[in-house]
C-alpha cells in the first residue's frame, strides 16, 4: 500500500475524529451554558474545598439555588 493510499484511507477517519471532538466541545459548551453541569461542579468544590461540609442532595441544590435566584434577580432575562 502507497503512503497516498494510506492517507485516503485515515483522512476519513480523522475527519470523524474532528466531527465528534467538535460535538462533544459544543455539547459541554452548552450543558455548561445552561447550568445542566452546575450540581457536578458544585459537589467538586465542596470535595476539594471543603471536605467536612455536608454535601446537599441535588434536589436540595436546586432548590437553594432557584431561591437564591428569585431573592437576587440580578440580570438575567426571565
Amino acid at each position: 500500500m502507497t503512503v497516498s493510499e494510506l492517507n485516503a484511507r485515515s483522512a476519513p477517519a480523522a475527519a470523524w475524529r474532528r466531527v465528534r471532538s467538535a460535538a462533544a466541545k459544543i455539547r459541554w459548551y452548552v450543558t455548561t451554558l445552561m447550568g445542566d453541569r452546575a450540581y457536578d461542579v458544585y459537589v467538586a468544590h465542596v470535595r476539594s474545598q471543603h471536605p467536612d461540609a455536608p454535601i446537599p442532595t441535588e434536589r436540595q441544590f436546586w432548590c437553594d439555588r432557584m431561591a437564591e435566584q428569585d431573592r437576587n434577580p440580578g440580570a438575567r432575562c426571565c
